[in-house]
């Protein structure tokens, strides 16, 4: 079957290589139809992602079709069309006893710490597979990348009309506005990119916008909140210096939720982080729970994920494209590849 391997920072391959064998209890052997792309794979491409070894065989937002399954009581059976939960968990450890299978102590998530999806079958767990009857192939291959947002609004736990500051509009930061828009929250956006800004407004009826680059973001999150500062700020952004100076954008007993992630040690002013006693907390990947509540709001239309695909690729001519979509230059959203 085909496989693409990223070999070395900067270095995909195409090969062939043996197709699985049969699954074995508690497993299914699945097509994979869809990859989406995001930001994890692009900081392996760059050779700036934690938790790495080369090669790896990328892909954990997987939209599949279900070829072989083992007896299930899940009623999962070939044909079907999932989304893949791409954290594969041990079950046993604390974490895992209480109910937090997305922070497990043994946690591998596939195409980052174990082989993925990039490839056209895959052995996965029965558990791991959440169907829908309804969701195109394109649209459950972004379930994962929802499910991050989701995750991290949740663990904020905010009241409506709070003004929450998303730092990064790239498909992470989409997903978190994607849950704080529909909660009530007075959603502002800094970044910048005045294309994804101006996706932001365009697409989501983001509010408040403010470019980065143009005068003093407190000075323009001030005039906003009536002088206050925003309550939550969410960084989405994966870049050291950006989440350091998360906190000085916070209000007063506000909280910040680290829900990108960086290869480096952060640092912030500790009588800063008193004076105004935040609350810090980091976001790691989602649920089962989640996976299953954000099917249902896709296929209800709550949220749509259609226009965040501006890329495409068949799976033969991805390594050519991949470059450019490393690229802000190059407008891209989310770019999903082809493989069936």
């Amino acid at each position: 079957m085909k496989t693409i391997t990223l070999q070395q920072p900067g270095t995909f391959t195409l090969t062939d290589t043996a197709a699985p064998n049969s699954p074995q209890a508690g497993q299914a052997l699945v097509r994979v139809q869809r990859i989406g792309i995001c930001g994890t794979d692009i900081h392996a491409f760059r050779g700036r992602q934690p938790f790495f070894n080369y090669p790896r065989i990328l892909g954990h937002e997987l939209g599949v079709e279900i070829v072989e399954i083992a007896p299930n009581d899940l009623g999962l059976k070939p044909g079907d069309r999932c989304a893949v939960e791409p954290y594969l968990n041990c079950g046993q450890c604390i974490a895992c006893r209480r109910g937090k299978t997305n922070c497990c102590t043994q946690l591998q998530c596939l195409g980052v710490h174990t082989d993925g999806g990039m490839r056209e079958q895959i052995i996965v767990p029965i558990q791991k597979l959440h169907r829908s009857e309804k969701l195109p192939l394109d649209q459950l291959a972004l379930v994962e990348t929802l499910g991050i947002g989701a995750h991290a609004v949740h663990r904020a736990g905010l009241e409506p009309r709070e003004f929450a500051l998303v730092i990064g509009a790239g498909p992470i930061g989409l997903s978190v506005m994607q849950f704080l828009l529909p909660a009530g929250m007075q959603t502002i956006v800094l970044d910048i990119s005045t294309h994804r800004l101006e996706f932001c407004r365009k697409t989501l009826s983001v509010q408040h916008t403010i470019d980065a680059s143009t005068g003093d973001p407190i000075d323009q999150l001030r005039a906003i909140t009536s002088g206050d500062l925003p309550t939550a700020v969410f960084d989405a952004t994966g870049n050291a210096q950006s989440m350091m100076r998360a906190l000085s954008f916070a209000a007063h007993g506000g909280k910040v939720v680290y829900v990108g992630l960086v290869q480096s040690d952060l640092t912030f002013n500790d009588p800063e982080f008193h004076r105004k006693e935040l609350t810090l907390f980091a976001s790691r990947n989602s649920t089962p729970a989640d996976f299953k509540r954000i099917i249902g709001l896709m296929e209800n239309k709550t949220i749509d994920t259609t226009p965040w695909i501006t890329h495409r690729a068949p799976f033969d001519a991805m390594i050519g494209q991949f470059p450019a979509w490393t690229d802000p230059k190059t407008g891209v959203i989310k770019a999903v590849v082809e493989v069936g």
